[in-house]
């Protein structure tokens, strides 16, 4: 009797679940790979020589950014170096051992710097305000120091897509400007440069794609619990249309990469009496500043 007939039955739905399992596994990892790889690309994201610093909180972008990153260096036409850096807030109940035994068995160089800015938060912020905003600047200033001490020249951050269109909206909603988070960010005195390599990546796929990979997850106590943040409400807003509209958000995107300065009405890009976009750098265009985002979670290490 052939081994297809004495074959138990129950164990080939577990067989072919596995087997479909791991061809979506593949299938999206690919996605995210050519996602990054393309941002990566077209803008010169990383050079040879590169000394990449990946932010880690713990949540599930920077996990997934730094994992895809890795797997993109082992066959990336152009040397550069990884290491990977979190920033130990002292937050009540936080777990300290996750990363660093996650990272120690990845084999990666890695550094916990620990710095209370919990305290310092609690101190600074009312009850029922806000913590972002002073969290994201303590936050950016010990990274951008150590970056800096540390002779790296990128410093990657794991928003993706959904970061960049939601922060377009906050700005226009609540700001008054048409402003979103770059994929690449050089500062003004020239110490760093800020790359978002999931620039053209999904946030569903991110948390799909962590939950296959079992990331050890690190909630975020200090600004995770707040209730009723702006930038939730964009959420809220995109999931809606997502659901209702598939495709809108995409397009959304595409639009952010297809700007036609004319067709605005800002007279700092656009010389109207000319005809013609004003230089960059030029009188009227300063150069970029430092990050300064005021809406919801923007912190620089993407819970």
């Amino acid at each position: 009797m052939s081994e297809a007939m004495t074959a138990n039955p129950e164990t080939v739905p577990a067989s072919e679940a596995e087997r479909r399992q791991k061809l979506e596994f593949n299938k999206l990892q690919k996605r995210l790979r050519r996602e990054m790889g393309q941002a990566i690309a077209d803008f010169s994201m990383i050079e040879a020589g590169d000394k990449v610093m990946c932010c880690l909180s713990g949540g599930k972008d920077s996990y997934a950014m730094l994992d895809i990153l890795m797997n993109l260096q082992k066959s990336a036409p152009v040397h550069f170096e990884l290491i990977a850096v979190n920033l130990d807030q002292k937050q009540p109940g936080f777990p300290e051992e996750v990363l660093p035994e996650y990272l120690a068995a990845l084999g990666i160089e890695y550094h916990i710097i620990e710095k209370d800015t919990y305290s310092i938060v609690k101190e600074k912020v009312p009850d029922g305000k806000t913590t972002c905003g002073l969290c994201s600047r303590l936050r950016r200033g010990i990274l951008y120091n150590f970056a800096e001490e540390h002779g790296v020249t990128k410093i990657a951050l794991g928003h993706h897509r959904d970061d960049l269109l939601e922060t377009l909206f906050l700005n226009m909603f609540y700001g008054g400007k048409l402003k979103s988070m770059p994929p690449v960010l050089h500062s003004d005195d020239g110490r760093n440069t800020v790359i978002r390599p999931l620039a053209y990546s999904r946030e569903k796929d991110i948390a799909r794609y962590a939950r296959m990979r079992e990331f050890p997850i690190i909630p975020c106590n200090l600004c995770g619990s707040q209730e009723n943040l702006q930038r939730q409400v964009i959420k809220d807003m995109f999931q809606t249309w997502d659901n209702q509209h598939p495709g809108r958000l995409e397009t959304m995107f595409r639009a952010m990469c297809n700007v036609e300065p004319s067709h605005l009405a800002d007279t700092g890009l656009y010389d109207f009496r000319e005809g013609s976009r004003r230089p960059v750098g030029g009188e009227a265009v300063g150069n970029v500043k430092p990050e300064t985002e005021d809406f919801g979670r923007l912190d620089v290490l993407n819970i």
